[in-house]
């Protein structure tokens, strides 16, 4: 299955490829340069559904669990002061998504949306120690009555160019359900109370909606 925010370019893809190969195959008379081409584009159009795939992912719903927003490596545990929106110190998670991970965004907790901000900014690489600052993002704040409010923020990286963010202030959602999209490579922080215990060590690589990164 397929997220909804590649849809259009999944098609606008193969109708490139399909054509690239057409013309080749009309137009290039060497066998090996045209098996070539045609390789090239088979090699690219299953790199772009690999990117936009959407598993379905089969969240256990608690209150007391937060829940990794998105697959990735954790590249960063530690306490840090947070200026947007606790202006306090919390502690912060950071999961770093390669090209190849699915880059759904899913709700780390259930609850109400008390916060829902884009910013638009930079494209450094996502592990630079500015980025969570001057990147473009959005930055998300869930409250639920066992752990309080869980603010998390998507990060563009070099090489993406689009967030969505499906949050809106005021509704209720649900642990694991769909929070957003990050195209092309990038980063989510977590930020939690410092009386949270984490659950996860740095380089581990963790799973949306599956991996347990914290709880109460």
């Amino acid at each position: 299955m397929f997220h909804k925010e590649g849809h259009k370019i999944i098609g606008f893809t193969l109708l490139a490829c399909l054509l690239i190969d057409l013309l080749a195959f009309y137009f290039i008379e060497k066998l090996w340069v045209f098996q070539l081409i045609l390789t090239a584009t088979i090699i690219f159009y299953i790199l772009i559904l690999q990117f936009f795939r959407n598993p379905k992912r089969s969240t256990v719903v608690d209150e007391k669990n937060v829940v990794s927003p998105v697959d990735g490596k954790v590249v960063v545990i530690e306490e840090v002061f947070e200026k947007e929106y606790f202006k306090d110190k919390r502690l912060q998670v950071s999961v770093f998504m390669s090209p190849i991970n699915v880059h759904v965004t899913r709700h780390p907790i259930s609850g109400k949306v008390k916060y829902s901000k884009y910013h638009p900014g930079k494209y450094l690489v996502a592990w630079h120690p500015k980025s969570s600052e001057e990147n473009e993002r959005t930055t998300v704040v869930v409250e639920n009555d066992v752990l309080g409010e869980v603010l998390y923020r998507q990060i563009a990286g070099a090489m993406a160019k689009r967030i969505v963010n499906y949050a809106k202030e005021g509704e209720e959602v649900i642990q694991g359900s769909d929070s957003g999209f990050i195209k092309f490579g990038s980063r989510v922080d977590v930020l939690l109370p410092l009386d949270a215990n984490i659950k996860v060590s740095l380089d581990q690589k963790v799973k949306g909606g599956l991996t347990i990164i914290a709880n109460s």
